[in-house]
This record gives C-alpha cells, sequence and structure tokens, in this order.
C-alpha cells in the first residue's frame, strides 16, 4: 500500500506524455527528416557535388539522415528509451556499427562492380 501511495504522488509531480503525443512527436520528426532527404535528392544543390573521403557529400548526408532515423526508430518504437543503459547502448550501438559496416561492403563492391563494367577485368589484391 504505501509503495502504491508513492507512485501516485510521484505522478502527481512528474508529467508524463500520452501515447498520443509520442505518435505525434515521432511522426513529426521522420516527416521532416524525409522530407529533407526527399528534397536534396530532387534539388541536388551544387554545393553537395564535392568530394569528401571518396564520395560525393549528397551521399554523406543521405547515410547520415539514415542511421539518424534508423536511431531514432529503435529508440523509440522498440521503447530503448525506457530501458538500462547498458541494454541501449548494446542495441544501439551494435546496429549502428552493423549498419555502417553494411554501407562499407555495398560501397567497396558497388566501387568493384563499376569498375569492372567502365573498364573490363579489374584485379585487386588485398
Amino acid at each position: 500500500m504505501a509503495h502504491a501511495h508513492k507512485l501516485e504522488i510521484l505522478r502527481g509531480l512528474i508529467k508524463f506524455k500520452s501515447n498520443t503525443q509520442k505518435i505525434w512527436g515521432v511522426l513529426i520528426l521522420l516527416t521532416i527528416v524525409t522530407a529533407v532527404e526527399v528534397g536534396l535528392g530532387i534539388v541536388k544543390p551544387e554545393w553537395s557535388m564535392i568530394k569528401v573521403l571518396g564520395m560525393k557529400l549528397l551521399n554523406w548526408i543521405f547515410i547520415i539522415l539514415t542511421v539518424v532515423k534508423a536511431y531514432y526508430i529503435t529508440w523509440d518504437f522498440m521503447h530503448m528509451r525506457d530501458e538500462t543503459k547498458g541494454l541501449r547502448r548494446a542495441v544501439v550501438w551494435t546496429s549502428i556499427f552493423l549498419i555502417l559496416y553494411l554501407i562499407f561492403i555495398l560501397l567497396q563492391e558497388g566501387g568493384y562492380v563499376f569498375n569492372v563494367y567502365s573498364d573490363g577485368f579489374v584485379k585487386r589484391d588485398f
């Protein structure tokens, strides 16, 4: 009984967001990030065509925004915000590492396939 009483006092002091507010917040954030991605993809500004680490800046922006969306979806829809710090880090950082590793592999293989189609056979010694 005493425990339930303490929870009622805490609920009176702490303002909880309703699920409807959380869903609208997620929708708005993901819509904004997606709109920025689509807008940049359509417009393709001149400043975004410079090369950074062997790839156009626009591609880096797309990759970063995609990782941000994946992080936020994991954070909100998998309820990571309510978990312990260790579990959050284990899930989120592992996911981010695997996504970045996948991007690296796709870029490496894509570059190789492009060189094969444009130059013929290309031998790589690793």
